[in-house]
């Protein structure tokens, strides 16, 4: 017997809106005494705990941000914001296997939006 999962609808989520969203699981589980926390959920929460530099609020706003640069697409903003690179290279990687590469003109326009939320 063969099982297929099929992605049915896919969201990018910052890991401060991972965060806001795993305190709220966190919490409901702590009010139901009988349910205990699986092991992946502890390990999550204590990642976006440790990983979070922003608030859900700003990770957003810099989402958008990020989003009104022309070669900056969806997915790149996102882990933009959760790696919060401070200089070229750090921001080069998130472009790595993209189909174009950013000019250092356009990597500093990049990273004068992320300054301003770190």
């Amino acid at each position: 017997m063969t099982l297929f999962k099929q992605v049915i609808d896919e969201t990018y989520l910052t890991t401060p809106e991972a965060k806001e969203l795993l305190a709220d699981v966190e919490t409901e589980r702590a009010l139901d005494e009988d349910r205990e926390m699986r092991y992946e959920l502890a390990r999550a929460i204590e990642h976006v705990n440790r990983f979070s530099a922003l608030e859900a609020e700003e990770s957003r706003e810099l989402v958008e941000e990020l989003l009104e640069l022309e070669k900056v697409d969806e997915a790149s903003a996102y882990k933009i914001v959760d790696l919060l690179p401070e200089d070229r290279d750090e921001l080069r990687t998130v472009f790595a296997q993209g189909r174009y590469t950013l000019s250092g003109e356009e990597l500093d326009e990049v990273l004068d939006v992320v300054v301003k939320y770190v």
